[in-house]
């Protein structure tokens, strides 16, 4: 890993951050995520004012109505395209406030497609060993009929695909670049961005006590992804370790309590059981950092 506090750079991902370097400035910077909230919470609140009134007529059924909308097939699907907006304001904010293109925060297109798919595999494989190793220990309790399951998931794929690359380009692409751009140490552009996304995941009313313990996972996640993208030179890496990670959790195996309306099997223990919290935290970190040991070793033999 990058040592933090080293202000020692990868030619990757110098290369990754020089767009940024032509307009560094904070102000831009702060700016630029006032911008990004706007974008989001507009696409947020035309989409949602959208589907009302498309319920009111008739054209869909009432969504937002529904108890736990979250642990319906049709409500997640809702709730994820809502990244939607999340993934075109970064885009937004890097051709408002720094004058260059979207495609600047993915970093080059061949490397993207490469990584994402070679750390997508990496961490099925890994993540496979870790649902074996879970099984061995608890009984998954049915989720969607398989049949539904099947017409869901092209659709659930997609979104998922969308959901985690709003989050990459957001954390690991926009926040890294700009902040990589004005300030050499990583404990900035790494660790700061990971904080964030650790926090951002904060949802004590869902988690209860557990809730502290999944923003340390998450963060750790975060710093994981920041890493990759510094050592690749681009979001691919990052986005393919998160995508795979989503696709289990979310529609293969999802946590009772938590996002498990397009799930195929769901946890017999809830989300804020803290009996289980840590054994089970425990075995996420460690398939984790495992995955990304691993990624980190395949993309430097290439």
């Amino acid at each position: 890993m990058i040592a933090y506090g080293d202000p020692g750079m990868t030619p990757s991902f110098e290369r990754f951050i020089h767009p940024a370097r032509a307009k560094p400035e904070l102000w831009r910077l702060f700016a630029g995520c006032i911008v990004m909230l706007g974008v989001y919470a507009g696409f947020i609140a035309g989409f949602f004012f959208l589907l009302r009134l498309a319920s009111q007529r008739g054209l869909v059924a009432p969504v937002l109505q529904m108890p736990e909308i979250a642990a319906t097939p049709w409500g997640l699907v809702v709730l994820l395209a809502t990244f939607i907006g999340l993934a075109v304001a970064p885009m937004v904010a890097v051709r408002l406030l720094h004058k260059r293109g979207p495609g600047t925060l993915f970093g080059r297109a061949a490397v993207v497609l490469r990584d994402f798919a070679t750390a997508f595999v990496v961490v099925g494989l890994i993540l496979s060993l870790s649902v074996g190793i879970w099984t061995l220990v608890y009984d998954a309790t049915p989720g969607l009929p398989p049949a539904t399951w099947l017409g869901f998931l092209p659709l659930a794929l997609l979104l998922v695909l969308i959901q985690t690359g709003a989050e990459e380009l957001v954390f690991r692409g926009y926040l890294q670049q700009q902040l990589a751009a004005r300030f050499a140490s990583p404990l900035i552009w790494a660790v700061f961005p990971s904080l964030l996304f650790g926090l951002a995941h904060y949802a004590p009313a869902e988690m209860g006590a557990n809730a502290w313990l999944v923003v340390g996972v998450t963060a750790t996640f975060g710093l994981l992804a920041a890493d990759l993208t510094a050592k690749t030179g681009s979001l691919g890496a990052a986005w393919g370790f998160h995508f795979a990670n989503n696709c289990l959790a979310l529609l293969v195996l999802a946590t009772e309590g938590t996002l498990t309306g397009l799930a195929l099997y769901v946890t017999p223990y809830k989300v804020d059981d803290t009996s289980l919290a840590r054994s089970v935290l425990a075995l996420d970190v460690a398939m984790m950092v495992l995955a990304w040991w691993v990624i980190r070793r395949v993309c430097r033999a290439r």
